[in-house]
């Protein structure tokens, strides 16, 4: 059966955390749960999905906030049935500084309850995330943030972007850290590529497709 899925949004961000699923074996991965992890946990429980692992696309505190809680929550109800704990896999390792510091980023924004993180493994270009059948394959994708990772499953022609790319927009890079130009010339030169019908989630708002962007988004246009 294909791979299934469910975008729960998480935080004032309304940042879209996805949790991918395989309909047989009920194995699911949360891709950047990025806050109000008792909303996560309910859809799992709804679904009767156990969770193998939690992705991360990169450090802000609206991605990775509420990998920690969920994480935690669900290793206590695992212990006791005697499964396996989740682990927390990525964004590549530039973004540290950005995980260390979500619970200083929140207060910025006065929000309340995420907390500090780092994974279990790091990850970087070219390494591949398995889950069950599917292989999601990682591009570094800086700019937005240091580390930021897109995965992408070419046989299901889907990515997961995080804030690289959005319909008709891409990541903010007006941050001390960010790079307008890297930022262009990783989505053109790494994820263009790989084919106009790969359709995306990012981490805000509605999904698209590479060749749609290509096309149309007027920040991606000429040289």
């Amino acid at each position: 059966m294909p791979l299934r899925m469910a975008i729960v949004p998480v935080t004032a961000f309304r940042q879209n955390c996805t949790v991918l699923f395989d309909p047989d074996s009920r194995r699911a991965m949360v891709v950047d749960p990025g806050g109000e992890p008792g909303r996560i946990i309910e859809m799992l429980l709804a679904q009767g999905l156990t969770v193998e692992r939690i992705l991360l696309t990169h450090g802000h505190l609206d991605h990775a906030g509420g990998a920690a809680g969920l994480r935690e929550v669900l290793d206590s109800s695992y212990k006791a049935a005697g499964r396996p704990g989740v682990e927390i896999w990525g964004p590549d390792e530039a973004d540290r500084f950005l995980l260390q510091s979500i619970e200083q980023q929140q207060e910025r924004f006065g929000l309340q309850g995420l907390v500090n993180v780092l994974p279990d493994r790091w990850l970087q270009e070219g390494d591949v995330v398995p889950f069950g059948d599917w292989k999601f394959e990682a591009f570094h994708c800086p700019g937005h943030t240091p580390g930021s990772l897109v995965y992408v499953e070419r046989g299901e022609r889907l990515a997961f972007v995080g804030d690289v790319l959005f319909r008709g927009s891409i990541g903010r890079s007006d941050f001390a850290y960010g790079d307008g130009a890297a930022l262009v010339a990783a989505i053109k030169e790494k994820l263009f590529p790989l084919g106009d019908d790969i359709r995306f989630i990012p981490g805000h708002g509605e999904g698209s497709t590479f060749g749609e962007e290509r096309a149309t988004n007027p920040f991606l246009q000429g040289v």
